[in-house]
């Protein structure tokens, strides 16, 4: 299933955007096998509710041990991609890196995942999603004016800059590699991918149209016509009447005068009216107020939230138990599905690698290369 079916993919397990990157591949229908350390990896709980390992069987595999390198070699030999998302030179030193998986298979599509990039003058320091949000600017953006900005949990680095930047990427290469027979390196960079993310408001920069002073433009807050407010309740809605024809419906159902909008020398007065406005009825009532209007008024909701629209399109299904976002983008011809719930550190590690035509199995295991669950 899913417009990838027949791709073969090997992932040495990480955390974070890679592991992302390998279940949306997953998801595409590709066969992703999952190269874990014994004992897994660090998550947010235990492994059968770690969702971005969703979609792919697990083998454990000691990389410090030569015969389970071998082992990976031998994989590689017979993948269309392999992705890893260690420090820059941890792969190479396994005897792993792109020179030696190109030896084995030329037409290999090599994935790396990191936060620095391959190299620069912070390749070889540690990071996380908000170190790479802060030097690329796009942290600078988010927040309140006169205020510090605002951490978007991990999802506009880790997994928008990173892991989205690494699977176009990796597609990409292998369209290329139908012509040209040759596989390659994708560097994905999540400090990359985060500043490519700005590019709009760069060149809105540049035409003055932009302020580099967070909350203080069209998209961040600064307009009163695009933020959240407070409902009767404690919840909020979010609005983004930005056109002039949603704005005006915006006030038709609301049913007050406004300042101009078009002033902004009357915008603190226009947010002042929208905050005591919205106060005054609960999150519901708005809902139900705004409901199949275009004046751009959602509510504000949780995780997971069984939301009319989203339970009519399926946007979150119930997968052995768990409620978890579905595959995304959709198919017409070529659907995707959820396959394999998250599996344990190599709960597959034999039935896996038999498929794989790794047929030592037992002198495998003994060796201590291979963790059996």
């Amino acid at each position: 299933m899913g417009p990838l079916e027949g791709v073969k993919v090997v992932e040495l397990a990480g955390i974070g955007p890679a592991p992302f990157a390998c279940m949306m591949l997953a998801e595409l229908g590709a066969e992703v096998l999952r190269i874990d350390r014994p004992g897994g990896n660090v998550s947010l709980g235990p492994p059968e509710l770690d969702l971005l390992n969703r979609g792919r069987r697990s083998v454990a595999l000691d990389l410090k041990q030569p015969a389970a390198v071998e082992v990976v070699r031998s994989l590689v030999a017979q993948a269309d991609v392999l992705v890893e998302g260690f420090r820059p030179g941890v792969a190479e030193r396994l005897g792993l890196g792109p020179e030696d998986c190109h030896a084995l298979n030329p037409r290999l599509i090599y994935g790396r995942m990191t936060g620095w990039g391959q190299d620069g003058p912070l390749a070889q320091s540690a990071g996380h999603d908000i170190d790479y949000l802060a030097i690329s600017g796009a942290l600078h953006l988010i927040g309140r004016a006169g205020g510090p900005p605002q951490v978007p949990a991990n999802l506009l680095g880790d997994f928008a800059g990173g892991s989205l930047y690494l699977v176009i990427g990796v597609l990409a290469a292998l369209h290329e590699a139908r012509t040209s027979g040759r596989g390659q390196v994708v560097d994905a960079a999540i400090v990359d991918g985060s500043a490519h993310l700005t590019t709009m408001l760069l060149g809105a920069l540049t035409a003055g149209s932009w302020r580099q002073e967070r909350g203080t433009n069209l998209l961040d807050t600064g307009a009163p016509f695009y933020d959240v407010y407070e409902t009767a309740d404690g919840k909020y809605v979010a609005v983004g009447a930005l056109e002039p024809r949603f704005y005006a419906e915006l006030v038709e159902k609301l049913g007050i005068d406004l300042p101009d909008r078009n002033d902004p020398a009357q915008w603190p007065e226009l947010r002042k009216a929208l905050t005591e406005t919205f106060r005054q009825r609960t999150q519901a009532e708005w809902t139900a107020l705004f409901d199949g209007s275009d004046a751009c008024v959602a509510p504000v909701l949780p995780l997971a939230a069984e939301h009319p629209h989203l339970v009519a399109r399926g946007t979150f299904v119930e997968h052995h138990g768990v409620r978890q976002a579905a595959p995304a983008p959709r198919f017409d011809r070529t659907p995707t599905s959820l396959d394999r719930p998250p599996a344990r550190p190599g709960e597959h590690t034999r039935e896996a690698l038999a498929d794989w035509g790794i047929t030592n199995l037992d002198a495998l295991l003994d060796s201590g290369a291979a963790v059996q669950n």
